[in-house]
């Protein structure tokens, strides 16, 4: 089978490894079953990670069973039961992670961005959020229209010195990577310190979107969008607003799920229309417990309801910062016609962020696998790269945060990988955009989490995570080949194999 990606020459850089040559694979230490496999060859493609990082993102092989599947540990593939679309995994391209990646030496950004983003030599990471205006991880407070009147919009520094070039060198390595835009706040000219007394509110943190200027800023999200195009780049999704009830961020605006309802549904969604854009629209995009606010409960059902055009306004975007899961199959229960995507999580020094042995199961368990049982098309974690100091940041943003890597400020080579790097990474490897999550069954054992696909090249794939303080030979059955695996104690296993 052909291999995926072999990084053995930027070890350098990566301190990676992802070849079936580095390190041992035998039973015990994660490695196929000799006396199930034919020796040469490699009908399965698998990559390797233990908490311990005794294996990081290790590529191994494994050959099909010649005998009858006779296995009590076998995870079975059901085809026949389908549930979602995967639209694609990656991580937020923030400012300040562009910044970060235009510091290094050009040879090492290409060699860290193929490492990520190519499916043939990499990751295969196939969907990345970028902000509308600023985030609270860009080098400056700003929008793209900040003199007053629409007619002022333009793109900025940031942009076109950061953004785009990073852009341009990710979608030159993978150009199916799907680009999803969120604003943090509107231009503050927009803003009043209330719908009551519609007072102007000349700050970056809070305030509200002044009604007076729903058409101006549906008007800002065209612009916008049709900016980019012309930069080469389509935009696959937006979302009205990040974090909608935040209204402490550094650049933050609160949008109750009314207000949402009426500047989306007579305003953004007519004028997409008329302009002929295809970007999806996800409502909310915050967290699972909607901050607490028992009048913002439910809030994308709640527009929903009152009826949005369901050809622009696609689905709703979630965060894991508060509440649960359980969450997303809910609203899915309640609309099963509509999408739902996963698009921010953080590591950082409150949840011990660096501890792998702690970060890579957790995080495996709730943000990677738990998402897409729970019916997201799409999982995507915050900055791609910080530095060694959480930074570029900036004061009233989160100064404790971990990029999925980190990369040493002193000489911009060095990159620690952390958790959000190897659950999108073990994610996008084997699950092709366009795949369907299908039924798997049979391995009930406690600690064992797992989700199947069958992708758009007749191959399936299949995720496993094994929390548990032991290993364990697991057998991998799709009604037509079966094979066998030792999967390691506390590790995440990602499989792939021709139909």
């Amino acid at each position: 089978m052909k291999t995926l990606f072999d990084l053995r020459c930027i070890i350098p850089l990566a301190a990676l490894c992802l070849t079936a040559s580095c390190g041992d694979s035998g039973k015990g230490k994660g490695g196929g079953s000799e006396e199930e496999t034919t020796p040469g060859r490699e009908d399965v493609t698998i990559y390797v990670t233990t908490n311990t990082r005794s294996q990081e993102f290790k590529r191994q092989a494994a050959a099909f069973s010649d005998k009858s599947n006779m296995s009590p540990s076998t995870i079975r593939l059901e085809p026949g039961t389908r549930y979602q679309t995967m639209d694609g995994f990656g991580a937020a391209v923030t400012g300040s992670t562009c910044y970060n990646l235009m510091q290094m030496k050009k040879e090492d950004r290409d060699k860290f961005l193929k490492e990520t983003f190519s499916p043939e030599e990499g990751m295969g990471q196939s969907y990345i959020r970028i902000s509308i205006g600023c985030s609270d991880f860009s080098l400056s407070e700003y929008t793209c229209c900040d003199e007053p009147g629409i007619e002022n919009f333009g793109l900025t520094p940031e942009e076109t010195d950061y953004v785009i070039p990073v852009l341009h060198e990710i979608m030159a390595i993978n150009p199916d990577v799907r680009i999803m835009g969120s604003p943090w706040t509107c231009p503050r000219w927009m803003k009043v310190n209330n719908l009551t007394d519609l007072q102007p509110f000349d700050s970056w943190t809070g305030g509200q979107l002044n009604p007076r200027y729903y058409a101006d800023y549906a008007t800002y999200f065209v612009k916008w969008v049709l900016a980019f195009e012309e930069q080469g780049f389509n935009i696959y999704s937006v979302t009205p607003q990040n974090e909608p009830l935040n209204r402490g961020n550094s650049a933050s605006l609160f949008m109750g799920w009314q207000e949402q309802l009426a500047f989306v549904k007579d305003h953004m969604a007519p004028r997409f229309k008329a302009a002929g854009l295809t970007s999806k629209i996800y409502l909310f995009d915050h967290n699972y417990n909607y901050d607490n606010m028992a009048d913002q409960n439910d809030y994308p059902v709640r527009i929903y309801d009152a009826g949005i055009d369901s050809e622009v306004v696609a689905g709703a975007a979630y965060h894991s910062y508060g509440g649960d899961k359980s969450e997303l199959a809910d609203i899915h229960r309640q609309h099963p016609d509509r999408e739902l995507v996963f698009t921010e999580t953080s590591i950082g020094t409150w949840n011990d962020g660096r501890n792998l042995e702690l970060r890579l199961i957790e995080d495996m368990r709730e943000v990677a696998l738990g998402t897409v049982n729970n019916w997201c098309k799409g999982v995507i974690v915050w900055n791609l790269m910080l530095d060694s100091e959480r930074g570029p940041n900036r004061e009233g943003g989160c100064r404790t945060c971990y990029g999925a890597v980190d990369i040493d400020r002193s000489n911009y080579s060095a990159i620690t990988r952390n958790s959000h790097y190897f659950i999108i990474g073990h994610l996008s490897a084997v699950v092709r955009p366009g795949a369907v999550r299908i039924g798997a069954s049979g391995l009930d054992d406690a600690g064992f989490f797992y989700s199947a696909f069958e992708n758009p090249d007749a191959t399936y794939s299949l995720v496993l995570l094994n929390s548990n303080e032991g290993g364990k030979m697991i057998t991998l059955d799709d009604g037509k080949n079966h094979f066998s695996y030792d999967v390691p104690a506390k590790s995440v296993i990602s499989y792939l194999w021709k139909k």
